[in-house]
């Protein structure tokens, strides 16, 4: 009696796809009405855009070849940034400049590339770990908010619970907070401060509902959240750019 057969393992048809010879790190923008598209949708429109632009991208092997797009701390849905981040991978080497233009010409109003430059390191993802955001009350006096800030910054926890798809979850959104400047203008209130990528990653929505147990602040408007500036934050607290090579500061000072 024979044994068992041993199945014949498949392979995908044609020769494999060319390697990554260039790998480029990008920072857009993403504004406008398109901050409330979702990340999958992003994620179409980013590929399309580089099929438009005629960019060599290099796809993975196996049965089901995506194109090399990662992306780098991507905000959350509804919220406007002017610092996001991906990587691409290609199978020709281009001119950085050449690809920013041809990409930035294939992409809608509101996603707006900002640079382009060769990777520099393994790992972009290893040079985020912090972002700065500008948070505007409008209707708030800064004093209140000042107050609020200051108390989230110097406390030594403010836990929020988040409702998702699997139940609620706990954010520690006073750790995360490494810095809290406030100013504005009379009736307006702004918050600058610089915010740890912790796990859980702490929202804009996080921000408020920790602002609101912490200190009882309610604002009489809805606020409003832009993130400025993503990268790592250095031993005196600066944010430091992840796409310089040398990575100097993004500002002179921690909420600048």
């Amino acid at each position: 009696m024979s044994g068992p057969r041993k199945r014949k393992q498949r392979a995908p048809e044609g020769p494999p796809p060319p390697p990554v010879v260039q790998r480029l790190w990008i920072r857009y923008t993403k504004t406008g009405r398109l901050r409330f598209m979702s990340h999958r949708d992003y994620t179409r429109v980013f590929e399309r855009a580089v099929r438009r632009a005629g960019l060599p991208i290099a796809f993975s092997a196996g049965f089901t070849p995506h194109p090399k797009i990662s992306w780098v701390g991507a905000a959350p849905t509804g919220v406007a940034s002017e610092a996001e981040y991906l990587e691409i991978g290609l199978a020709a080497e281009l001119d950085p400049t050449d690809v920013s233009s041809r990409l930035d010409a294939a992409l809608p109003p509101d996603l707006d590339i900002v640079e382009v430059v060769p990777a520099s390191a393994k790992s972009l993802a290893d040079r985020v770990d912090a972002s700065r955001w500008r948070f505007t009350f409008p209707g708030m006096d800064q004093s209140l908010l000042r107050e609020a800030a200051e108390m989230l910054v110097t406390g030594e926890s403010a836990v929020v619970e988040r409702l998702t798809q699997n139940g609620r979850k706990q954010v520690d959104v006073g750790s995360a907070f490494a810095h809290a400047e406030v100013g504005g203008a009379p009736g307006c209130a702004i918050m600058t401060a610089i915010v740890r990528q912790s796990i859980p990653v702490v929202r804009p929505d996080d921000v408020y509902a920790a602002l609101r147990d912490v200190a009882g602040l309610v604002p009489p408007q809805l606020p409003q959240a832009l993130r400025l500036a993503q990268g790592s934050l250095d031993d005196t607290g600066r944010l430091l750019d992840p796409l310089a090579v040398d990575s100097p500061a993004i500002a002179s000072s921690p909420a600048s």
